[in-house]
């Protein structure tokens, strides 16, 4: 039996005698492959194991060029490759499929191949109307930019469906039942509906082909936008600002609505443990960018190779509460180690739909009505080369026949998406495994696990994600996506020649937290500036101080200054429009920060909030300075809020303050306020001068949450010494989210938001 190439995102294969049936213990062969005769016209090689048996050859072109062979593997002392050729390897040019299929109409210029950055231009004929894209560019993954361009008449039922470049199309009536069959030109392979049907509503059956090459990838970007709009109908985003192109198209899911997600993942072949464990952050970064969305879905979690292992099972994800907690599903994932595979290692597809299939049934037969109710996702991640368990088709047959009861108005209760991943995926094969809709693409194709992690980084269009708070983009060359709740605030008072600069936070659409003392009497909002990302000039309508904020209500005391209820709202005139470097710090004692949280809504109290953002007696936390020119802060201050043992001597050193005279320390700093600074254990940062009103924030399970707002502070090191690094008593002091009457405050106003989104308070 031959052993076909398997996923070079996983492993290298040792698995041919095992498939074949022969014993397990058969000795390996130590032998090497030559040396010569490996290069490549125009590239270079890269080996995984020098010369020796397993060792795969992989050959590495340009950009803007593909291997005309793209691996070998050593085996029994031979290069094998799945090319079987004599012509020494070559890098040759990328080319587009040939736009020149288009009808009624021209394409400029006229050319035998188009390469990588050829541009193209279409024109009708008179009569014809125009849609799609009028000028494309040939992208270095062999795909053309925008989409299909199409001359029309428009006058039948169904549009024209037009004719995708490399394709070609049989039929030419477009009423109600009419049918248009597609085909690739040869070698290419059609990606979508080879059949489509123009259906009562007007549209098309299926899924409109693309036609690929053997290098044809899907980019990190282009699957990222298309998988997360699929996706998000089912995952409930609320729209803030219907745009025009999305044809008006409502998403009817509510948080209270069923969902189902199955993911399976290909671990065959497992000697490279790197990718294995790559594998299984894979899982992990898709359940972490699910759990942005205020849905609560119910999961089953499978990898597979020869046999399955499930990670977590659908019924014990509903039945047992620890099972649902998804900090001990990645646990559980972590605890899956490389050497649990075995010798195991090759890729029965059929036996992961299977497994998905027998965990379906057992849910319907629990509770016919239930499953019938619930919208199922199943997302499987595989190079496509199934060498065992016969052909996976059926099994997806008999997965879609149980959700939909071949019924027409129940296909949109299935979704069943496909990763194709590394060089050898079987493109047609695969086709066949995927849901088929209009305007919707579930069939994916990248290079390596690396792109399909870098795909979910970007995968969430949170230009209409209004609800999700606190996500952050670290590492990345726009700074600002890292805080995209940070606000500048600057204020000219009428009453003094010298105004105010102060930090702020955007707590909702239409709302910035700041501190209260950075305002004075007679402030208007027309001298308040607000600084939010580069060149977004923002209105201010309002502003309110917390009506318990009294800065003179204990200088009797000694305390001459005083900064309880240190907290202010800035209403903005119009709500800002949610983006990448504009999105709401999360606020605790909310909702939105349960879905932070990844808490359910029985689980997701004030009292959970706490626990889980101040659980321990040193609370790491971090504040910013103000921003430089590209709208992030110049720096980040590391802190330590003191709690337990630690807190009474933060509180204590507030009696060197200046401005305060009293015996005891918690007359000045009460329990409405958080604590930081000093060197014990460790030697916090401190607030400087214009950090006032800043967000004190807590980075928990990837989210930012804000605990706390800087108030006021011992001494200012910063001037004294030009340095933001703490002396032993220089203390740094922050209202208190977790206050009772500083929450009611901002409950009163963020709640009964009339401008923005409204916040719900627990």
């Amino acid at each position: 039996m031959e052993c076909k190439q398997q996923l070079k995102w996983l492993i290298l294969a040792m698995i041919c005698p095992l498939i074949a049936g022969a014993p397990s213990s058969m000795p390996k062969l130590e032998s090497s492959c030559p040396k010569e005769n490996l290069n490549i016209k125009g590239g270079t090689i890269v080996l995984s194991k020098g010369y020796s048996e397993g060792s795969l050859l992989k050959y590495i072109c340009p950009d803007g060029y593909y291997p005309s062979v793209r691996s070998r593997l050593c085996q029994d002392g031979q290069w094998t490759s799945k090319i079987k050729t004599r012509k020494t390897p070559e890098c040759k040019k990328i080319t587009c499929p040939n736009p020149r299929v288009f009808e009624n109409g021209e394409v400029i210029p006229y050319k035998d191949k188009y390469y990588v950055n050829d541009t193209t231009t279409y024109s009708c004929h008179s009569d014809y109307t125009f849609r799609g894209t009028a000028e494309r560019v040939c992208k270095p993954n062999g795909k053309w930019s925008g989409s299909t361009p199409i001359c029309g008449r428009d006058s039948d039922h169904c549009p024209d469906p037009g004719v995708p470049p490399g394709s070609s199309r049989t039929g030419n009536m477009f009423n109600i039942d009419d049918k248009v069959t597609y085909r690739c030109q040869s070698p290419l392979t059609l990606i979508g509906s080879k059949v489509r049907v123009c259906l009562d509503g007007g549209q098309w059956s299926g899924t409109e082909p693309q036609c690929y090459a053997d290098y044809t990838y899907d980019t990190p970007e282009e699957a990222s936008e298309a998988f997360s709009s699929s996706l998000k109908s089912n995952l409930a985003v609320t729209q803030q600002h219907e745009k025009e192109d999305q044809q008006g198209k409502k998403l009817t899911m509510n948080q209270g609505g069923k969902l189902d997600i199955y993911i399976a993942v290909d671990a065959s072949e497992s000697i490279n443990e790197k990718d294995f464990e790559k594998a299984k952050t894979t899982i992990k970064m898709l359940i972490d960018k699910i759990s942005y969305y205020p849905v609560s879905p119910n999961y089953e979690i499978l990898i597979f190779a020869t046999e399955f292992t499930r990670i977590i099972s659908m019924r014990d994800f509903k039945t047992n509460e620890d099972a649902r907690n998804l900090m001990n599903i990645f646990k559980e994932l972590d605890d899956f180690n490389y050497e649990r595979q075995g010798q195991k290692t090759g890729t029965n597809i059929a036996k992961a739909y299977s497994a998905i299939l027998e965990s379906m049934k057992l849910e319907e037969m629990n509770n016919a009505t239930a499953f019938n109710e619930t919208q199922h996702i199943v997302i499987l991640f595989t190079d496509g080369q199934a060498n065992m368990g016969g052909n996976p088709r059926p099994k997806v047959e008999q997965i879609k026949h149980l959700v939909t009861k071949n019924l027409a108005n129940r296909e949109k209760n299935l979704d069943l998406y496909l990763f194709g991943v590394g060089d050898d995926v079987n493109q047609e094969d695969i086709n066949g495994l995927v849901s088929q809709r209009d305007q919707e693409k579930y069939f994916f194709k990248l290079k390596d696990l690396t792109e399909v992690q870098a795909m979910f980084d970007d995968m969430i269009d949170e230009s209409t994600s209004v609800g999700l708070c606190g996500i952050v983009w670290e590492g990345l060359e726009n700074k600002r996506r890292a805080f995209p709740w940070l606000a500048q605030i600057n204020i000219a008072h009428p009453s003094t020649s010298k105004g105010s600069n102060c930090m702020g936070s955007l707590v909702s659409s239409s709302y910035i937290l700041t501190a209260a003392h950075c305002f004075k009497k007679g402030d208007t909002p027309d001298r308040i500036i607000v600084k939010l990302e580069k060149d977004l000039v923002v209105k201010v309508k309002n502003y309110t101080i917390h009506p318990d904020y009294r800065p003179t209500a204990k200088q009797h005391m000694g305390i001459q200054e005083y900064y309880e209820f240190d907290v202010a709202l800035i209403q903005l005139e119009k709500a800002v429009e949610m983006s990448f470097n504009l999105r709401p710090i999360c606020i605790p004692c909310t909702r939105e920060t349960n879905g932070a949280l990844k808490l359910s809504e029985s689980e997701g109290t004030c009292i959970k909030h706490e626990e889980i953002l101040m659980n321990n007696e040193l609370v790491e936390a971090a504040f910013t300075s103000d921003m430089d020119t590209d709208n992030s802060p110049k720096n980040i201050k590391s802190i330590t809020i003191k709690r337990g043992k630690y807190r009474d001597a933060c509180v204590e050193d507030a009696k060197k303050a200046k401005v305060i005279s009293v015996e005891n320390a918690k007359e000045a700093v009460t329990d409405n306020f958080l604590c930081s600074g000093g060197i014990e254990p460790k030697t916090d940062d401190v607030a400087c001068k214009g950090d006032s009103g800043g967000a004190t924030y807590v980075n928990k399970k990837g989210r930012v949450i804000q605990v706390g707002v800087v108030s006021w502070g011992v001494k200012d090191v910063c001037k004294e010494k030009r340095r933001f690094t703490s002396d032993a008593d220089s203390r740094d002091y922050h209202s208190n989210l977790f206050s009772e009457k500083i929450r009611s405050f901002l409950k009163e106003h963020l709640e009964n938001d009339r401008i923005g989104q409204p916040l719900t308070f627990l």
